[in-house]
């Protein structure tokens, strides 16, 4: 494990918090930690302005359960948000798998 890997644990293990990711099903969900950067100015001034919420997770959480490759139409729980997966794109560390780029869609509180 390099120390990008090393890295990218460190800074989503002290910025991020807990949020659950659920199959589009519903049969299988995992908690993760997850980091989602702040909004940009542009988008809190323009209320009109809908942009995706980007979140970062490590893979270490995928690997232990069963849950597999997150996929478009998973749902992912922010505390009181829900949003949609729209696309899910694998980070890698040379060969290594080592963490996921979620984008989604919603924010709906439930």
């Amino acid at each position: 494990m390099s120390y990008r890997t090393e890295r990218r644990r460190r800074q989503i293990s002290a910025k991020g918090r807990q949020m659950v990711l659920k199959t589009a099903t519903g049969e299988t969900s995992v908690t993760v930690q997850g980091y989602a950067p702040p909004a940009q100015v542009a988008d809190i001034a323009d209320a009109a302005a809908k942009t995706a919420f980007v979140c970062q997770i490590t893979n270490d959480e995928l690997a232990a359960s069963s849950y597999g490759a997150p996929a478009p139409l998973d749902k992912l729980k922010d505390g009181p948000k829900s949003y949609t997966l729209t696309d899910a794109t694998p980070v890698y560390d040379g060969p290594t798998l080592c963490g996921w780029t979620l984008i989604a869609a919603g924010g709906e509180t439930s």
